[in-house]
């Protein structure tokens, strides 16, 4: 028998002589080998390999599995690793699109010929000790994208599909003694790429570890672990069932509860009295303990499994954790990273401790099963997991929908050839993971659209176990409903959702991808989560997605960046759809997390001059068991820190009298209530920020007069061209020719005082878009806002600019055209007073029929020197009218250059809400100050939003020359129910057709 290289395009050829798939289990030989977490069972065969590319399957060397070829002079490549990373073939980012889609004309099933990498790999390698009577070895690649061929010693071994589980192969019998040759290659697409159409970046190669594993002759192939809880949750049994392979006995322990006895039907049971239950608040494992021995009592295996008792399911037409009913605020989360797929134990523990870290309390495995690790870990750590199968054929719906291709032609849909390949997974996928308690729901894939093979699927599932079976592409293909046990579907906004269930109320509904994070996005969200708790049946939803899937490239300077589909030369492509992420590719967090972590959150608090009022959202975890800590400030000022003890029990409300008074004196007072960890986690040290609210008061009462009284009103001094205003510290200059405010300097000096401006304020309607509104379309539809703040029209004469003196001020008004159609106008007022304070009123008049504005404000422009940003307004992250939430109101400061979030393309960014007060000064303190009364949004970025906009990566934004201050009275918020065509909610955007008016103030500061 040899490998038939024809058969990679059939897809019923999915296994060869592969092991059956079996529980993610390790054996060790003493409870002290255990200890050490080090198994004689195991030999890791990662590292350097021999290595050798080809592009298409043409083009390999043949006979190299033999011994007889040497492979010494083949290039290294590290194990695990994808190839496309490694110098070979190039990575490829696309979403819907087949990577080979226009490149080559393939039928479903069949593979590219001119242009389907192919990696050959070996390894040669020493068992490091002989084998013991009876004893078996095989190798497992644990990841191998997207088919395996394996030999050793020149022996046909096997072949494997299913790019995201274990291939294991039996090597016993090619085995000699000494030095060994494994030899495989590995296919970047084969059938099965068919089903393999996720959204994410195409790589090959072995990508996950490789082992060799023993099998003594007394051996437990498989393990499987259930629990069943009483209704009452006051009794729990725990049953083991063994794959025993050889003569022997089991003895199996739990800790804390006893031995498990032979229940009479060949499975070991213990009940427990009173159990401890796992769940995402409280993730406690019993520990079990297995021992096998041979005939001769021997000890050959010592098995330690984790056992966490819970009971899931659909209970009184909700989803139920140990009775009570959960919301989920997930996440979805490729396994992606810095190296792409490869993604080390300890890089997966991290993103889980930013997970908890954040609030998030569950994650669906978009759209593969994950390293076994991960598994354990959120079993340690406490998250609840959608386990989905490896299937999605985007590329094929998507011609279904188009109407390309009929519901027959669907693939899988009710293709029989199919249903094989898919059962495959689906057994692989559950054979491994099934022990772990974090799993709550088996996912039979994604956007597959529908059809009698994902029926079979789910019916699989149901066969197997008791977990409810989710799969979304119903919602598509309506013909199967049985096919899941939840509604669940996709960007569905909260108000068609709530209608929705007015009328379908026969299943509880998840959200299994929600909140598109692409760039600026994750605004609005507040509303699905007040849905989830106010409308039983909608039980929550999972962002899209948890981190950038971006590669890290140099441009041709040197510059390192953040590189996005298309940047690797690879085409089709569908460039920056691949960051979606609340963490960038590197975990740095965006500035989106402060609304998933207040949103996210276990309480929802209310604040009142005299009381807080406290929610508790937690199932299982009384307020008590966090630290609560009450602050007031007035306007960015700490007065006074208090502890407040609670006990609000869970699910349940009260509330606790506001530990002081809010003080009689007139200001702005801000009450922050803030619930922390008492004592560190496996996730967070003690003091970590778990919950919190603010409220603000503003107390009434007589306020200092903005202009001093005693300061006269400044001069004007009339030129021919140019109208001067002078005060005892500054000048303000007006261009009669160029159409507005030239120049403004304070703190007069010998030559004249320093300049604050760079150019001439014009008034704003334009930012960079963002991806949600590239998305939409915005740039068509709103480029005459563009045009607006680019080249307005000012057209000079006796009354243009009109200049009046006012009884402490002196008043310069500006009229300019727009060039909308129709067309718009605008004025400029500048108000000046002997302070050198300018007061700006900006009023539009808006062409009828014209779409709102993305903003409206001036853009202001100052030398870079002035890069020290300081302001007293909410934050301290960006923030925008639909996302700000958690932003909190403060005194924070930053660095002009920093101030523009780093999204893998540049967009809209770095804006602040609800501003009393900003400055940027120069490292001397010398700058401007602005204000507001009513509150503004506010930005310093070192850049125009033109310049912006036109750079596609942070590294072709030209160098620092300016810093550029947009105070504003209205940004656009920034949507996110989807970034392919859903727009800001309306209240969210700038009124239309409506006259707007806009003011602030500024002065020079020193």
């Amino acid at each position: 028998m040899n490998f038939d290289l024809s058969r990679l395009a059939d897809p019923e050829y999915f296994s060869e002589c592969r092991r059956p798939a079996h529980s993610d289990h390790r054996w060790f030989r003493s409870p002290g080998e255990a200890l050490t977490g080090a198994s004689s069972y195991e030999q890791c065969l990662n590292g350097l390999w021999k290595f050798h590319y080809a592009k298409n399957p043409a083009l390999v060397i043949p006979g190299f599995e033999s011994v007889e070829v040497d492979c010494e002079s083949w290039d290294d490549i590290p194990v695990p690793a994808h190839i496309q990373l490694q110098g070979y073939d190039r990575p490829q980012y696309t979403n819907v699109q087949y990577p080979w889609d226009g490149q080559e004309a393939v039928e479903p099933g069949q593979v590219p010929l001119r242009y389907n990498p192919v990696g050959s790999y070996v390894k040669l390698f020493t068992l490091d000790r002989p084998l013991a009577d009876g004893e078996r070895v095989s190798v497992s690649f644990k990841g191998a994208e997207s088919a395996i061929a394996v030999w050793c010693n020149g022996v046909y071994i096997g072949y494997g599909t299913d790019s995201f589980t274990p291939s294991e192969f039996d090597l016993t019998a090619a085995l000699v003694e000494g030095e060994n040759k494994l030899a495989a290659q590995v296919f970047r697409w084969s059938a099965g790429s068919w089903i393999e159409d996720q959204d994410f970046y195409r790589f090959s190669g072995l990508f996950r570890d490789v082992l060799l594993y023993r099998r003594p002759a007394t051996h437990v192939e498989d393990v499987r672990v259930t629990t069943t809880v009483s209704d009452d949750l006051s009794e729990a049994t725990v049953t083991v069932r063994l794959a025993l392979a050889g003569a022997g006995t089991v003895r199996a322990v739990l800790s804390g509860a006893g031995e498990l006895v032979d229940d009479g039907d060949g499975a070991l049971q213990l009940s427990i009295a009173g159990p401890r239950l796992w769940s995402a608040e409280d993730p406690f494992c019993y520990d079990l303990a297995i021992e096998v021995r041979d005939v001769d009592g021997t000890l050959t295996e010592y098995i330690p499994t984790k056992v966490g008792v819970r009971r899931f399911g659909i209970e009184g037409g909700v989803l139920r954790i140990n009775g009570e009913r959960i919301v989920f605020k997930g996440v979805n989360r490729h396994e992606f990273g810095l190296q792409g797929r490869v993604m080390s134990r300890e890089q997966t523990e991290a993103d889980i401790r930013l997970m908890k870290g954040v609030g998030i309390n569950a994650v669906r495995t978009s759209h593969y099963p994950n390293n076994s690790y991960f598994y354990e870990l959120c079993d340690r750590y406490g998250l609840y997991v959608i386990d989905e199968m490896n299937l999605e054929s985007h590329g094929m719906w998507d011609r279904v929908t188009n109407g390309e291709l009929t519901v027959e032609q669907a693939l899988p849909g009710d293709r029989p050839e199919w249903l094989p390949t898919l059962l495959d997974r689906a057994r692989s996928m559950f054979e491994r993971d099934k022990n772990h308690p974090s799993i709550v729901m088996w996912s039979c894939g994604n956007e597959s659209f529908g059809g009698t093979d994902m029926l079979a699927v789910s019916n699989y599932f149901r066969e197997v176990d008791t977990r409810p079976v989710h799969y979304e592409g119903v919602h598509w293909d309506p013909r199967y409903p049985e096919t899941t046990d939840v509604v669940s579907q996709m960007y569905t906004p909260a108000s068609r959702i709530e209608a929705w269930l007015k009328t379908h109320r026969d299943k509880p509904m998840i959200l299994c991808e929600y909140a598109h994070a692409m760039g600026n996005s994750f605004g609005a969200v507040h509303k699905y989560l007040d849905l989830a708790y106010s409308e039983p049946l909608f039980q929550g939803g999972f962002i899209w997605d948890f981190a950038d899937q971006a590669i890290k490239l140099r441009d041709r300077y040197g510059k390192e960046y953040f590189g996005y589909g298309g940047d690797c030369g690879e085409s089709p492509t569908d460039y920056d759809f691949s960051a979606n992420g609340i963490y960038f590719a590197d975990r740095t967090p965006t500035p989106k997390i402060q609304e998933v972590k207040y949103l996210y959150q276990g309480f929802r608090i209310s604040i009142s001059p005299d009381a807080v009022e406290i929610d508790n959202r937690h199932l299982f975890t009384g307020s008590d068991a966090f630290d609560c800590v009450v602050t007031l400030a007035r306007e960015g000022k700490e007065l006074c820190v208090h502890r407040l003890d609670t006990a609000v029990a869970p699910g349940g409300f009260a509330s606790h009298a506001l530990p002081f008074a809010i003080p009689t004196v007139a200001g702005e007072y801000a009450v922050d209530v803030s619930f922390r960890l008492r004592e560190a986690t496996a996730w967070a040290p003690a003091g970590h920020e778990v919950g919190w609210e603010q409220a603000v008061f503003t107390v009434t009462g007589p306020v200092a007069e903005r202009t001093p009284g005693g300061v006269p009103r400044p001069a004007v001094i009339t030129g021919a061209h140019n109208i001067g205003v002078r005060g005892s510290h500054f000048l303000a200059s007006f261009s009669r020719l160029h159409g507005g405010l030239t120049s403004y300097r304070y703190g007069l000096t010998r030559d004249g005082g320093k300049e604050l401006l760079a150019s001439i304020p014009q008034p704003n309607f334009w930012h960079a878009p963002t991806a949600n509104e590239r998305g939409w379309g915005m740039p068509f539809r709103d480029g005459q806002w563009l045009l607006a703040s680019r080249y307005p029209r000012f057209d000079p004469g006796p009354e243009n600019p009109s200049v009046a003196s006012l009884e402490d001020a002196v008043e310069v008004t500006y009229s300019y055209v727009l060039p909308t159609a129709p067309v718009s106008r605008c004025t400029v007022a500048y108000r000046v007073f002997g302070t050198g304070r300018i007061e700006v009123t900006t009023t539009v008049h808006p062409g009828k029929g014209l779409p709102d504005m993305p903003e409206f404000g001036l853009l202001v422009t100052a030398d870079a020197d002035l890069h020290h940003l300081r302001w007293y307004g909410e934050g301290p992250e960006e923030c925008y009218l639909d996302r700000r939430n958690g932003a909190r109101l403060g005194v924070y400061s930053s660095d002009v250059s920093q101030e523009l979030t780093p999204y893998v393309r540049p967009q809209e960014a770095g804006s602040h809400t609800g501003v009393r007060w900003a400055t940027v000064t120069d490292d001397r303190g010398v700058g401007l100050r602005f204000d507001s009364a009513s509150g503004m949004e506010f930005s310093a970025l070192p850049w125009t939003p033109f310049e912006v906009e036109n750079a596609t990566h942070p590294t072709e934004l030209p160098p620092i020359q300016h810093t550029v201050l947009r105070p504003a009275l209205m940004r656009r918020g920034v949507g996110g129910d989807d970034s392919w065509g859903a727009e800001t909610h309306p209240e969210y955007r700038l009124p239309r057709a409506q006259d707007l008016v806009f003011r602030f103030g500024f002065q020079g500061v020193r």
